[in-house]
């Protein structure tokens, strides 16, 4: 559950994990064939939590937990991860919305910075293609500052591994609905459940920034050292927040943290028919 992340869950004995696998199941339809399960919840989607609006740290380099961000938003703040303790970096897991189940897949900022590595890579590939499986709709939560650097992740191949996560966004047809927290930086912004994906809801809230990278590591290329700290106050007035990225299709709205519940309790009720028509093929080419 920690090193190789073969197995998603693990019990202190016998009578815990039934009631762990108890739990898990109650998150899955029958089969493929059958939509996921609804339970009744008094949670309303009118809720708004103010807590939302103070969550993410002013600071971009504080960390906070995307966990807690993340359970404010669903029903009941009932969260069920899976291989929570394998590539924390990243959170996958299954909650409700409205009573409905959804996949869960979030960076977290308390773990190398939120950065995709290998390891998170392949755990959310895995589980978009799972939820997708099942019919699952996705949110994803988003606060990437980029991939992983160094020699031991170029050479365990982060290129094909990252593209593994795009590939399966790109070819999951079930809602997808994007909510971007905080830095969605250069490609890594790009495989998690982008517009240019086909998500089909992205939103942004105020502390959002959509960039191809930070703004001192972006004045130093751009002015080449020269008057690096007044460039960079005019590059994040300009760039440090997502209404650039609105501006250009690649936000739907940027909306207050406090109201994410409703629009997305709203966005999943418009998009619960949803269905993709496309060209027969054998079987698709995942980058493996």
């Amino acid at each position: 559950t920690r090193t190789s992340g073969v197995a998603h869950l693990s019990a202190a004995n016998d009578l815990e994990a039934m009631s762990a696998l108890r739990r898990l199941v109650g998150f899955l339809p029958s089969s493929n064939r059958e939509p996921p399960p609804v339970r009744e919840t008094e949670d309303s989607r009118a809720r708004k939590d103010s807590a939302l609006d103070r969550i993410v740290p002013e600071d971009p380099n504080v960390p906070y937990d995307m966990g807690a961000l993340v359970r404010r938003v669903l029903d009941d703040r009932e969260l069920l991860e899976v291989s929570p303790s394998y590539a924390k970096n990243i959170i996958t897991g299954f909650g409700r919305m409205e009573g409905a189940t959804v996949g869960i897949v979030a960076n977290q900022p308390q773990e190398l910075a939120g950065c995709l590595d290998i390891d998170a890579s392949a755990k959310a590939a895995r589980f978009v293609r799972f939820c997708d499986c099942f019919n699952i709709p996705l949110l994803t939560f988003v606060d990437v500052p980029g991939f992983l650097p160094g020699r031991a992740q170029e050479h365990g191949g982060i290129i094909r591994h990252g593209a593994k996560l795009l590939f399966a966004y790109a070819e999951a047809t079930v809602p997808k609905v994007t909510v971007i927290t905080r830095k969605a930086y250069g490609g890594a912004y790009d495989v998690m459940s982008s517009k240019h994906l086909r998500a089909d809801v992205n939103y942004a809230w105020p502390s959002a920034e959509v960039a191809v990278m930070g703004a001192k590591g972006a004045v130093e290329i751009i002015f080449r050292g020269k008057n690096v700290e007044e460039e960079t106050l005019r590059y994040e007035a300009k760039f440090a927040n997502p209404l650039v990225a609105a501006q250009r299709g690649f936000v739907d709205a940027v909306i207050s943290p406090s109201e994410t519940r409703t629009r997305i309790c709203e966005d999943l009720e418009l998009l619960r028919d949803k269905q993709v028509q496309r060209p027969w093929k054998k079987h698709s080419n995942i980058p493996l």
